[in-house]
């Protein structure tokens, strides 16, 4: 099965709001093995969407919407659709009656809502348990087409519960994933390391994608259902894992810093942050982490050199000799936080993330990592591209692993 996702809203195209309903989409129907060669976005104009809606069916078999379910004159889907396939708009009455009973908790519901509850005559409803407007499934002549809200706190639980098993039904494979997730590796290399099983893929199939300092291996299985696609999937994990299992630090969604934090909670360590140029941010990873009060006692940024000295016991000596950003200061931060906050582990962070600020000896991107643990320093010197955001972000990324590394 082919499919478009058909996103409606001006918003949209106007960039007022970032589409993630697509993203969403787009990967449940590839896990359901579904294809999607097109995402389109249109606005709030009958004539123009009901072009996209003919030239979408013109080459796929399943539509879905998004938006255009509203109360107001410009909310249009149903409207278009309804005259694509040459439907009336007839009132639901659950849909009517769950937007009375929706509203009577918050205000007498307008006139105008009554809108939503008209579907084209024929339809499967989606009733909306996350909001006001119902969507609905409409299928004939081998076509389908799924109208879903456009909020995405209403779009992803509908397709969740109400759309997904629908599609299940038509499918006679799945396709199942796993995604293992490195850092302090880059994609040339680690495609390298398991170039073979590149070149040999069928089924599974492996997909290396690099973010920042991360890279991504999605290993796919087509099967006919979850277990017999794990009994595929397995055994090709487990050997990208033997290659490459140091620079693995987690599956699925799982970020760094939720792994930094488990690993820190299983082995009973605690750990404290001193920051410069990334001004915070690697404190604020951490402690966005359920259960990290448990190992992260505390952070400062310590901007300035008078800052260092105070709070950091960084000597005056050493700035006035080596500079803020250098081997010799991060070593000192680093050694300062751990005596100040009695943990395992204390990072330090110093650079320069530019625009300015730099010398010849000394360019922008020029960062220092330093790390306390059980009595001994170390500190990784890196050289960072990218503006001032990429190098900062960068930065947390080289020290988050660094910690997980430890």
């Amino acid at each position: 099965m082919n499919a478009e996702i058909l996103a409606v809203g001006t918003e949209l195209l106007l960039g007022d709001i970032l589409n993630t309903n697509a993203q969403f989409l787009s990967k449940e129907l590839a896990c359901l093995g579904i294809n999607v060669y097109f995402q389109t976005v249109v606005g709030d104009n009958r004539q123009r969407l009901l072009s996209a809606v003919e030239a979408a069916f013109s080459r796929a078999d399943l539509i879905i919407t998004t938006g255009g379910l509203g109360p107001t004159n410009d909310d249009l889907t149903k409207e278009v659709i309804a005259e694509y396939f040459s439907l009336p708009l007839i009132p639901d009455e659950k849909a009517l009656n769950d937007m009375v009973k929706r509203f009577s908790k918050l205000q007498s519901m307008p006139e105008s809502n009554k809108k939503q509850a008209l579907l084209p005559e024929g339809s499967k409803p989606l009733y909306n348990a996350w909001g006001t407007a119902p969507g609905c499934i409409i299928e004939k002549d081998g076509k389908m087409l799924v109208m879903l809200p456009g909020p995405p706190g209403e779009c992803v639980p509908m397709f969740d519960k109400l759309v997904k098993p629908e599609l299940e039904k038509k499918q006679e494979y799945i396709f199942f994933s796993r995604t293992l997730r490195l850092s302090g590796i880059g994609e040339s290399a680690a495609a390298e390391k398991i170039g073979d099983m590149l070149d040999a893929q069928t089924n599974p199939t492996i997909a290396p994608y690099a973010k920042s300092n991360e890279v991504t291996f999605r290993i796919t299985a087509k099967a006919k259902n979850e277990p017999d696609a794990k009994t595929l999937l397995d055994p090709v994990a487990e050997e990208i894992y033997r290659r490459l299992g140091e620079y693995i630090y987690g599956e699925g969604e799982t970020t760094l810093e939720e792994t930094v934090v488990r690993h820190l909670r299983e082995k009973g360590l605690t750990i404290a942050v001193a920051e410069s140029c990334t001004g915070g941010i690697i404190a604020a990873k951490l402690t966005d982490i359920p259960g990290a009060s448990e190992v992260f006692t505390e952070g400062c940024v310590t901007y300035s050199n008078n800052s260092k000295i105070t709070n950091l016991g960084v000597r005056a000596e050493t700035l006035a000799r080596f500079g803020a950003v250098s081997e010799e200061c991060a070593a000192e931060m680093a050694q300062g936080m751990a005596a100040r906050a009695k943990t395992d582990i204390a990072l330090s962070v110093t650079g320069i993330a530019g625009p300015g600020g730099a010398t010849e000896e000394k360019p922008v991107g020029l960062v220092y990592i330093g790390m306390y643990f059980k009595g001994g320093v170390t500190v990784a010197k890196h050289y960072l591209s990218g503006d001032r955001q990429r190098i900062r972000t960068r930065a947390v990324r080289l020290a988050l692993d660094m910690i997980r590394k430890i």
